[in-house]
């Protein structure tokens, strides 16, 4: 594999390919329809940049890794911040031994000379200046410029790229500039029981079946009750309840007592009682709150002026007169 490569002059060096392994589990249809995404039909075709959006931890960049392994690629990984600048997403200037200036290639832009796959991980993280320096890469163009080292890196005609994005808070908005450049929008949702056992088995191989139980049915009810816990949740409350168990053999303690130990140490003590923390939640986003109508803002529910001011009141008072 080579290193580095030189550009119009200026020799780039690459970064390693990321090793870590990525098993999809279940949820085929959504794998088949990021493997599409990545398909060239035609000679005038290119591939598209599709955004895996869903809840943290529900395996949006497993299954990136999972595609990516598929069609037998490098894969690289970029983690995006806040503070990602866009010569952290190209090239990165970095003084050498010899007081000169070497160029070190981003995974992007190692994924880009190689033909390999680049995961844009957590991508509504990053700022719009950084998004920017993407816009060319994302459309027909297929390239980018650093203005750093001075050169325009032209994508090879098999990269592919997936852009990762939390359906929560982010810290910057995206454009529509570049959302129209990230198309299809694949969304993730929670994973069956017996998928959500598999995966967990898989990761806890070693795990008893009493402790998984508990973990798949605590994961299936928070998933029924949209609150926010996920599949990753659950692989930390069961690996940190076998640790547990593993410690207690000469001390031991009922299952059930370290699961529920592992459980709020994890996830905080609401966790234990999720219908309660469900009511809660709903509570504190106005779920109990009657919606507004048109005459809300201009009359208080006792004017008679309120379109749903109840007269039954005065009626009954005329009644009593007569």
């Amino acid at each position: 594999m080579i290193d580095s490569i030189e550009i119009d002059g200026v020799r780039l060096y690459l970064s390693q390919p990321d090793s870590s392994e990525g098993e999809w589990i279940g949820q085929r249809e959504i794998l088949q329809q990021l493997l599409a995404c990545w398909l060239v039909v035609d000679q005038k075709d290119l591939p598209l940049s599709p955004r895996l959006v869903g809840s943290p931890g529900i395996g949006k960049t497993t299954l990136a890794i999972s595609a990516g392994r598929a069609r037998q690629q490098h894969l690289h990984i970029y983690q995006c911040t806040a503070d990602t600048r866009p010569e952290d997403l190209l090239v990165t200037p970095v003084l050498a031994e010899n007081g000169k200036i070497k160029y070190h290639a981003s995974p992007l832009v190692t994924a880009m000379v190689r033909g390999g796959i680049c995961i844009l991980d957590e991508g509504n993280r990053m700022n719009e200046k950084s998004w920017a320096s993407l816009a060319p890469l994302l459309d027909h163009r297929r390239y980018v410029e650093s203005i750093v080292a001075g050169v325009t890196i032209h994508a090879h005609p098999d990269f592919r790229c997936a852009v990762t994005m939390n359906d929560d808070e982010s810290t910057f908005e995206i454009p529509d500039y570049i959302l129209s450049r990230l198309q299809p929008t694949l969304t993730l949702g929670h994973p069956n029981r017996e998928d959500e056992m598999s995966i967990l088995r898989f990761h806890l191989p070693f795990a008893e079946t009493e402790m998984l139980n508990l973990t798949v049915n605590f994961l299936q009810q928070s998933h029924e009750l949209n609150l926010d816990f996920s599949t990753r949740d659950g692989i930390n409350v069961l690996r940190y309840a076998m640790k547990r168990m593993a410690q207690d053999k000469d001390h031991p303690v009922s299952k059930d007592a370290l699961w529920k130990e592992a459980l709020m140490n994890c996830l905080g003590e609401g966790a234990e009682d999720l219908e309660s923390l469900a009511r809660r939640r709903q509570q504190s986003l106005g779920g109990n709150a009657m919606p507004m109508g048109l005459g809300d803002f201009f009359f208080d529910p006792g004017d008679p002026m309120h379109p749903d001011y109840d007269l039954g009141d005065e009626d009954d008072e005329d009644v009593e007169d007569r």
